[in-house]
């Protein structure tokens, strides 16, 4: 498509207000040969039609193949199909794209614990930041040592990042499991991680995060990471 076509089509986009979209003129009109930017919002108000939009969706997979717009539509149309489609996806690849898992965050209370176990031991710092984010859709379902064996894997990564997205997920938490092993994070982890796991120690507020906070104030070796620990606890009262 020229870059007129393309203006037209921004045009009638951003017109879809006082004039409707019809889902059947945007699979017409979805291209691989449109630029990327165009290709999303075409994917995206095709998402937003539900069970009118997936059947076209689907049949543009078909007839283009799995591209990145047309999985993020999926997500998008809330579509049990969709989702069915989706799940097969990830079954079938080693190697998902993340926007595949952020697809799946709607129905990620759905996800079995082996298919959270698949998605966080994928090796991405993308991957497991999108498998944490999914999982917290989750999370509530679980019970504390069924969660804390699915987040081992993110809580030993060598990336701050990915430890510290874990903390935040687990933080949400007031189980003596997490608060334990939060505890054990302040002792062995970088410096980043151990501040973060203070912070969630200090957030979560419960009698036996105040604990190990107590313990980690007078056990702990390294002193910015006591003194840390010592002004987590007094905010508590």
């Amino acid at each position: 498509m020229s870059a007129i076509d393309e203006a037209s089509l921004w045009d009638r986009l951003a017109n879809a207000r006082k004039i409707p979209l019809n889902p059947t003129w945007l699979g017409e009109v979805f291209s691989p040969s449109l630029s990327a930017e165009l290709r999303f919002a075409v994917a995206e108000r095709l998402g937003m039609f539900a069970e009118t939009g997936w059947p076209i969706i689907h049949a543009l997979i078909e007839q283009h193949g799995i591209h990145p717009e047309l999985i993020h539509a999926a997500g998008l149309c809330h579509q049990p199909e969709a989702k069915d489609w989706l799940l097969t996806q990830l079954k079938q690849s080693h190697d998902p794209d993340v926007l595949l898992l952020k697809a799946l965050s709607c129905w990620g209370a759905e996800l079995t614990l082996s298919q959270y176990e698949q998605i966080l031991q994928l090796p991405s710092q993308a991957h497991r930041l999108a498998g944490l984010d999914l999982l917290s859709f989750k999370s509530h379902q679980l019970q504390a040592v069924e969660l804390l064996q699915l987040c081992e894997c993110t809580l030993q990564d060598w990336r701050d990042p990915v430890v510290i997205a874990c903390i935040r997920l687990l933080q949400r938490r007031d189980d003596i499991e997490i608060s334990t092993r939060l505890a054990v994070l302040v002792h062995k982890g970088s410096d980043a991680a151990a501040e973060a796991a203070l912070r969630a120690l200090g957030c979560m507020a419960t009698t036996h995060s105040k604990i190990a906070l107590k313990l980690l104030s007078t056990e702990l070796t390294n002193p910015e990471r006591s003194a840390h620990a010592l002004r987590q606890l007094q905010q508590q009262y």
